[in-house]
C-alpha cells in the first residue's frame, strides 16, 4: 500500500508536469513490486475514475458519433483483453510491457509516428481495449486515432475519456470474470485514484515554476524511466 501511495503521487506529479507517462510510471512501478496481473488490476478503478472525471467536466464536448463507434470496439476488446490477461503467465505479461515501454520511448526519443485510417474507429477501439487490458499501453494507439479522426483540444480530451472510461470498465469486467478481482484490490484503485488526485495539484504548483524548455527533457527522462522499470521487471 505504501508503494502504491508513493507511486500514485508521482503518476499525478509527472502527468501535470510532463503532460504524459504518468500512468505508465505507476503501472511499471507497481509490477516491479507485484505480480503484473495485480498491477494492472489495481491501477483499472484509479484510472476509471479519473477518466469519469474528464467526461463529466467536458461532456458538452464529446463527438458522441466518434465516441459511439469507437466504444463499440472497445468494450469487446478490453472484455477479452481482460479474459486473456488473467489466463497468461507473468513472464509474456511483463514482455508486453517491455513492449510498451519501448514503443513509448521510441515515440518520445525518436520521434516515431503512425497515422492510422480515420475510418478505423471500430477496429481501432478494439485494439485500444485489448491492449490496455493486456499491457496498459492502449494510449499509444487512441492518441494517434483521435488525431486522424479530426479531433484537438477539448473534444479530443472528451471523446478519448468516453473511450478510455468504457475500456476500464469493461477490462474489470473480464478480470472479475475470470475470478481475479477482489475487494481489496478495488481499495486499492481507490487509494490509488485519491493520491493521483493528490498528485495532480501538487504537480500544477511545480508546474508554475518549471521553465517550459525543460518539459521536453522530463518526458524523455520518464519514458527511459519506464523502460527501465519494464527491463528490470522482466529479469
Amino acid at each position: 500500500m505504501l508503494v502504491l501511495i508513493c507511486l500514485s503521487l508521482l503518476a499525478g506529479v509527472i502527468t501535470t508536469v510532463a503532460g504524459m507517462g504518468g500512468g505508465l510510471v505507476l503501472l511499471l512501478g507497481l509490477s516491479f513490486f507485484i505480480d503484473p496481473l495485480v498491477a494492472l488490476m489495481t491501477t483499472g478503478p484509479a484510472l476509471l475514475i479519473g477518466n469519469l472525471h474528464r467526461v463529466m467536466l467536458y461532456r458538452e464536448h464529446v463527438r458522441r458519433p466518434l465516441a459511439w463507434r469507437l466504444v463499440l470496439g472497445a468494450a469487446p476488446g478490453a472484455l477479452l483483453g481482460g479474459l486473456v490477461a488473467v489466463a497468461l503467465p507473468d513472464v509474456m505479461l511483463r514482455s508486453a510491457m517491455v513492449v510498451l515501454a519501448v514503443l513509448a520511448t521510441a515515440k518520445v526519443v525518436l520521434g516515431v509516428r503512425f497515422t492510422p485510417p480515420a475510418n478505423a474507429l471500430v477496429p481501432g477501439g478494439a485494439a485500444i481495449g485489448f491492449v490496455t487490458a493486456t499491457s496498459g499501453g492502449g494510449g499509444l494507439i487512441s492518441g494517434p486515432l483521435l488525431l486522424a479522426s479530426g479531433l484537438s483540444g477539448r473534444p479530443y480530451v472528451a471523446t478519448g475519456a468516453v473511450a478510455a472510461a468504457t475500456v476500464h470498465v469493461f477490462r474489470l469486467t473480464g478480470y472479475g470474470a475470470a475470478g481475479s478481482l477482489n475487494g481489496t484490490i478495488l481499495l486499492m484503485g481507490l487509494v490509488g485514484a485519491i493520491c493521483i488526485a493528490t498528485g495532480n495539484l501538487m504537480g500544477e504548483r511545480l508546474r508554475g515554476v518549471i521553465p517550459e524548455e525543460v518539459v521536453p527533457r522530463l518526458e524523455v527522462a520518464v519514458v527511459l524511466t519506464c523502460l527501465g522499470l519494464a527491463l528490470a521487471g522482466l529479469g
